[in-house]
């Protein structure tokens, strides 16, 4: 698909499976098109060229609240219109399900969490990471066929980062396609099954996470030289490197 914005092209000619139990990982510089991209997909932007199909259906025929019930979308930004407090904003996660999904709760939803002593905050007093999490559970309570991350864990510390990762990884190991933007190099590299290169508003690459990250294309993109180690675990771990030669003139300092 192609999606144009002011005379210009945000996405040109992109072309994107989601599959239900895998993670597909959409990386790229600032201003590649990733987020346009995952909003395309979720029906919030419609494309100038080409469409969206779920379960090979067009995107747009699908009845809103079918939609909202297949498709978790979970946005870089979210304001709310009300100053919900968490309680409230899983509730409304929990309903958007209807009777197709398994039936969940409030308390379980803040319990994979870690959301109960905040059950009864507003909104406007929680910090950026605890917001993102509250948020999270919303999106996934219902347990939706797929899911759409723009940049979850950009305010979340590196704990939490990785168990919202891992959460998002459990979701496709119960079925779900998943597709999740992520900044950090090395979460995508440890919790993505394939990656997709955006630069440009066009797709460089895509195939599988330990390819894509092999590939020289992603040193390209970046403007970076990567060295690549291997955790014990077998994770590809990217390291940027200096591209300039700094020589000294032989003093201590």
């Amino acid at each position: 698909m192609t999606v144009e914005a002011g005379g210009r092209a945000l996405l040109l000619d992109v072309s994107l499976r989601l599959q239900a139990g895998r993670v597909l990982g959409i990386i790229g510089p600032n201003g590649a098109g990733k987020s346009t991209l995952v909003k395309a997909c979720a029906g919030l932007l419609a494309p100038t060229a080409g469409s969206v199909t779920l379960l090979g259906r067009p995107l747009a025929n699908w009845p809103a609240r079918e939609r909202a019930a297949r498709i978790g979308y979970l946005p870089q930004h979210f304001l709310p219109h009300w100053d919900y407090s968490v309680r409230e904003l899983l509730r409304l996660g929990v309903e958007r399900g209807g009777t197709r999904t398994v039936p969940t709760t409030v308390a379980a939803a803040a319990l994979a969490f870690e959301l109960q002593p905040f059950l009864d905050r507003r909104w406007s007093n929680l910090s950026g990471g605890e917001r993102g999490r509250a948020l999270a559970a919303s999106v996934l309570a219902p347990a939706p066929a797929v899911v759409l991350a723009d940049e979850p864990a950009a305010a979340l510390d590196m704990g939490q980062a990785a168990a919202l990762m891992m959460r998002l990884n459990a979701q496709a190991a119960a079925g779900a396609a998943v597709a999740i933007v992520v900044h950090d190099l090395n979460l995508a590299a440890r919790w993505c099954d394939r990656l997709l290169i955006l630069a440009g508003g066009q797709c460089v690459t895509e195939g599988p996470a330990s390819e894509v990250l092999c590939s020289p294309a992603l040193d390209d993109v970046f403007g970076v030289r990567l060295e690549r180690l291997i955790a014990r675990d077998g994770t590809i771990v990217l390291v940027p490197c200096s591209t300039v030669d700094v020589e000294t003139d032989g003093e201590e300092g």
